[in-house]
């Protein structure tokens, strides 16, 4: 019993742990790939959203083909039951998927309009609306910690945003609109993604069926969602340029960081919680922050802003901090 629960603790710490390394990682080549200057067009990235949940989908069909033992048989029958057979379980996950694939494409523009920590820190208000929905459609209750670690977590965040001298002169050359639009981007995102991901989790917690199968889902539908979105908003440059226009080495990182992205928070979600989920973030923001400032050097932090990092930081623990005996059955 001890030893399950001690896999299963290294299991969160893992998940964790590449969730960190991915979240930075992404967030930093994306801003880097939506802002270097290149010649010829820059890529789509309504195209890129669309190829990481192509990727993402045949990761997938690989884990459940592990799954099945790595027979091709059972891999075609576990699909045809699970996904085929089930025409209403797989629906649901349209929802969701819908709202990731809006959210995936936000996410782009926040990053060509506001710097990587910026972006990081302010996005981490999704951990508020995933609290809010988590309580209001999955009955979850909040101790009190956790709704004093929220209201540091929102204090922290307000701080970070707060525009200093430097930032000023920053500003003028970026106009006012392009950082507003980068807000109101990532403001959206931040309630879709707390929407989708008590969705996704409410689903994921009623069901039997693999995380896998379920992300597979999620990737059918965001694909399909997606594509409609190229054609909807860049049919004209696609067709003068193609769908692979402007793509190079960093495109393909970006990509494969973002399908990353989806199965690892699937792994998070399995192994840990949302909320967990979004404290790992919380961390990689120190690290956006410092990579920011040493590498990309669009960004110059001061004092109010580490202050409101420390702020984050020290939300993140206290949520996940837990004052009662340990004797007590945890409660899934």
């Amino acid at each position: 019993e001890e030893e399950s629960q001690e896999m299963s603790t290294n299991l969160k710490y893992l998940s964790l742990g590449i969730l960190v390394f991915q979240t930075t990682s992404l967030v930093l080549t994306m801003r880097y790939s939506r802002t270097l200057k290149e010649e010829g067009p820059r890529y789509l990235s309504s195209t890129a959203v669309v190829i990481a949940e192509l990727l993402k989908i045949l990761a997938c069909v690989l884990l459940v083909y592990k799954d099945s033992k790595c027979n091709l048989r059972t891999l075609n029958r576990v699909l045809h039951d699970e996904i085929l057979n089930k025409p209403m379980e797989t629906l649901k996950l349209a929802v969701p998927s819908g709202i990731y694939t809006l959210q995936n494409n936000l996410l782009y523009v926040a990053l060509s309009n506001l710097d990587a920590a910026t972006y990081q820190v302010t996005y981490q208000l999704k951990i508020l609306t995933t609290a809010l929905f988590s309580v209001s459609m999955l009955s979850k209750k909040l101790g009190v910690y956790q709704w004093l670690s929220l209201v540091i977590l929102m204090t922290g965040v307000a701080f970070v945003q707060w525009p200093s001298d430097s930032q000023a002169t920053a500003a003028k050359e970026h106009s006012a609109g392009s950082q507003f639009v980068g807000l109101v981007a990532v403001l959206i995102a931040c309630f879709s993604s707390g929407f989708a991901g008590v969705y996704f989790e409410k689903i994921l917690k009623e069901t039997k069926q693999s995380v896998w199968i379920r992300n597979i889902q999620l990737g059918f539908f965001g694909s399909i969602f997606g594509l409609m979105g190229v054609y909807i908003y860049d049919g004209e440059q696609l067709s003068k340029n193609g769908f692979f226009q402007g793509y190079n080495k960093l495109t393909w990182i970006v990509v494969v960081l973002q399908a990353l992205g989806g199965l690892v928070i699937a792994a998070v979600i399995k192994y840990a919680d949302n909320i967990l989920k979004g404290f790992a973030t919380s961390l990689s923001i120190i690290l956006s922050t410092l990579i920011s400032y040493f590498w990309l050097q669009d960004f110059v932090p001061t004092s109010v802003f580490f202050f409101g990092a420390v702020l984050v930081i020290a939300a993140t623990f206290l949520y996940g901090y837990d004052p009662k005996p340990a004797g007590n059955p945890i409660k899934a």
